[in-house]
C-alpha cells in the first residue's frame, strides 16, 4: 500500500490547523510537525505545535519545501515526514499522516510525492471571516490587515492550477458540516488507497 500524506492547505485563517486537530483526534493521524523561526504565540509548544528555531538551526535540518513569509521562515524536512510515519505505525491508519503547508509548500509535495499526497484545500466562502480567525486566534491586528493584503495570502486563497486535478476542497464556513466533510472526504482517501 506504501506511505500517504494528507496536505491540507489553504490561507491562513481558513481553518487548517482545526481541521489537522479533528482528523488527529478522531482519527489517529500523527501530524508532521515543520519547523518556524516565528515566535511561539500563547500556548503553543515546541515540538508540537511547530519547532520552533533561530535561522542557524532552521538552516541545518533537509527540508522537502520551505517559505519565507512575513519575515519568518517556514519548512518541512524529511526528518519530520519520518518521525511522523514512525507515529503511524502504533495506529489505525498505519502509513497515514498529515501535513499543513501553505499552497506552495502543497504543489511541492504534489510534485515529490504524486499519489501519495492526497491534498485538501480548506477555504471558506466569506473572505472576511479569515480576518476574524486570525484575530481570535490572537494574531495582531495590525500584523493580520497586512498578512490578509500581502500577494501570499491572496496566493493562498485560491486553488492553484497545478492542484486543480488533484485536490479535494472543503469549505470551512460551519464546523458541523465542516466536519461531516471531513469524514466523508478521509473515508473516501482511505478506501481509495487500499
Amino acid at each position: 500500500m506504501g506511505q500517504h500524506v494528507i496536505v491540507i492547505t489553504g490561507a491562513s485563517g481558513a481553518g487548517k490547523t482545526t481541521v489537522a486537530s479533528y482528523i488527529t483526534e478522531t482519527y489517529g493521524l500523527p501530524k508532521v510537525i515543520t519547523h518556524t523561526t516565528r515566535p511561539k504565540r500563547d500556548g503553543e509548544i515546541d515540538g508540537v505545535d511547530y519547532y520552533f528555531e533561530t535561522l542557524e538551526t532552521f538552516n541545518k535540518n533537509h527540508f522537502i519545501e520551505q517559505v519565507a513569509f512575513s519575515g519568518n521562515h517556514y519548512g518541512s524536512s524529511y526528518e519530520g515526514l519520518e518521525r511522523a510515519f514512525e507515529q503511524s505505525q502504533n495506529t489505525k491508519y498505519p502509513d497515514y499522516i498529515l501535513l499543513v503547508v501553505d499552497t506552495v509548500g502543497a504543489i511541492t509535495y504534489f510534485e515529490e510525492l504524486g499519489n501519495k499526497a492526497e491534498v485538501w484545500f480548506i477555504t471558506t466562502t466569506d473572505r472576511e471571516e479569515f480576518k476574524e480567525r486570525l484575530v481570535q486566534r490572537g494574531d495582531d491586528p495590525k500584523q493580520v490587515e497586512l498578512r490578509t493584503s500581502s500577494s501570499d495570502f491572496e496566493r493562498d486563497m485560491i486553488l492553484p492550477e497545478e492542484l486543480s486535478q488533484k485536490a479535494q476542497v472543503i469549505f470551512n464556513d460551519k464546523w458541523e458540516e465542516t466536519t461531516k466533510s471531513i469524514d466523508s472526504l478521509f473515508n473516501e482517501t482511505i478506501g481509495r488507497v487500499k
